[in-house]
This record gives structure tokens, C-alpha cells and sequence, in this order.
């Protein structure tokens, strides 16, 4: 439980950090209504992909580095 918890923290985090980079901007804080602000959330997570997603090329080899 603790691990979701802590991916939790971490989604609604970077989702800060995106929603304020939209925010900067200029041309799209000027759009932004009293309405859209009061709207404003960072738990959103659409843009995730809950069980990954592996792009696999057989064409090139991983380059694993040892110690």
C-alpha cells in the first residue's frame, strides 16, 4: 500500500510541474477563465500508461554496462 501511496505523490507532483509550465505560458494564461482556474487539478492521470509500455527493437542491442 505504501508504494501506491508513493506513486500517488509522485504523479500528482509531476502533474503540478506540467500544469505550471502550461501556466507560464503567456498566450494560454490569457485564455484561462476564473471558471478553467477553479477547474485546476494535478490528479489526472490520462496521460499514463498503468501497465507500461515497451517499445522493443530487435534490430539494436542494449548496451548493459558492469562494474
Amino acid at each position: 500500500m505504501l508504494c501506491l501511496r508513493v506513486l500517488q505523490s509522485a504523479l500528482v507532483y509531476v502533474n503540478t510541474l506540467m500544469v505550471q509550465d502550461v501556466l507560464a505560458d503567456k498566450a494560454w494564461a490569457d485564455q484561462m477563465t476564473e471558471v478553467d482556474h477553479r477547474g485546476l487539478t494535478p490528479l489526472f492521470w490520462t496521460h499514463i500508461a498503468p501497465y507500461g509500455e515497451i517499445r522493443l527493437n530487435m534490430q539494436h542491442r542494449l548496451s548493459l554496462m558492469t562494474s
